[in-house]
């Protein structure tokens, strides 16, 4: 079954700091789709994904296990938030066009997700499924650092199914004939207190933190500090995406 809420203690931060993502990969995905009226993106979180397929169809159905990230969740009149798990989504047969689900498919029951995907798209409708790891800079340091704070200190505080994240779902079962996605990078431009509390909104920072009784991104800063800089200087960051895609057979 599909993660407790593992993310409502930083729901805020994952709605401030967690990146959108790129207008191109929106188009691909929803060009998958046989047609423009109904997707179902899955572990929406904050409606990132979802606010921005809501531009593109006619109605998206956006779900999520937790209640305070739905709560602080983009409105939309074209998105319809609701709590369901990915595996029981509660929509009837054969009427989504596409599934969408962003960053968050390492935390489901697999099979029984696939056959609730196969179960409420149309013929022909699609899945897409995307990740992305850890973020780069211009700075290798500042990339060798955030990867050393991600591989070595919340090393034991990751759940399982953060080495697929890594592998970007590569190794992950698909069960519909995959079409050729293109390559997508996350861009953004940040100061240093928006990479803070992006640290902030990863799920093993708040379970090292409850374990601990330390906040493990605050004992980071002043490497990162020393390395970024003037605190407001933006400074690139960026994530390439792995996406997945395919159709259900008519």
């Amino acid at each position: 079954m599909s993660a407790p809420d593992t993310f409502g203690p930083r729901a805020s931060a994952y709605a401030a700091f967690r990146p959108d993502y790129p207008d191109a990969l929106i188009d691909f995905v929803a060009s998958l789709a046989p047609a423009r009226h109904l997707v179902w993106d899955c572990a929406t979180g904050s409606g990132q994904a979802a606010v921005a397929l809501a531009e593109r169809f006619e109605e998206v159905v956006a779900t999520d296990l937790s209640d305070r990230q739905l709560a602080l969740a983009r409105p939309h009149p074209h998105v319809q938030y609701r709590r369901a798990a990915a595996e029981k989504s509660g929509l009837p047969d054969s009427v989504v066009d596409l599934v969408t689900v962003a960053q968050a498919m390492h935390w489901f029951d697999l099979p029984r997700f696939y056959a609730e995907v196969t179960r409420v798209l149309v013929p022909g409708g699609a899945l897409a499924v995307w990740t992305y790891g850890e973020p780069e800079f211009p700075d290798p340091r500042l990339t060798e650092l955030v990867g050393r704070f991600d591989l070595e200190t919340l090393d034991v505080w990751w759940q399982p199914g953060r080495e697929h994240v890594r592998d970007g779902y590569r190794q992950l079962p698909f069960p519909f004939p995959e079409a050729k996605a293109p390559h997508f990078v996350l861009e953004r431009r940040w100061m240093l207190d928006d990479l803070l509390g992006y640290l902030r909104s990863w799920s093993a920072v708040g379970t090292a933190a409850e374990a601990s009784g330390k906040d493990p991104v605050a004992e980071l800063e002043p490497e990162l500090a020393a390395l970024w800089g003037p605190r407001e200087t933006p400074q690139g960051v960026r994530w390439p995406l792995t996406v997945r895609a395919g159709n259900l057979p008519e």
